[in-house]
């Protein structure tokens, strides 16, 4: 991972049943601790992405303690983001469930 403007970051989703889901990412603006914006496209094991793909801008907001995330992501048109809901909904559950076994781990360091 080259976590810069111009960056990317080539990586395999694995489910429990041990299928693959290759990704790139290319990081197109980051403003520390408040945002981060990058396109984000399935690929397969070799790079070769299978466009078209999405543009993904999260912000953090901290207030009291507390930090906020919000995502957007914006596709071409809706059926895209339609046919991408359920296997996005099944990764994001499972990203979140371990960010939330990871960080109490880190808040003990």
């Amino acid at each position: 991972m080259n976590f810069e403007v111009g960056g990317r970051r080539f990586f395999a989703m694995v489910s429990p049943e041990g299928q693959e889901m290759w990704s790139i990412q290319k990081y197109t603006s980051i403003t520390p601790k408040t945002n981060f914006r990058f396109f984000n496209a399935f690929a397969d094991k070799d790079e070769n992405p299978q466009l078209p793909g999405s543009n993904w801008d999260l912000n953090f907001s901290e207030q009291n303690g507390i930090t906020t995330a919000r995502i957007t992501i914006y596709n071409e048109s809706l059926e895209r983001m339609e046919n991408l809901m359920e296997g996005f909904k099944i990764g994001m559950k499972a990203t979140f469930e371990n960010l939330k076994n990871l960080l109490p781990t880190l808040s003990q360091k």
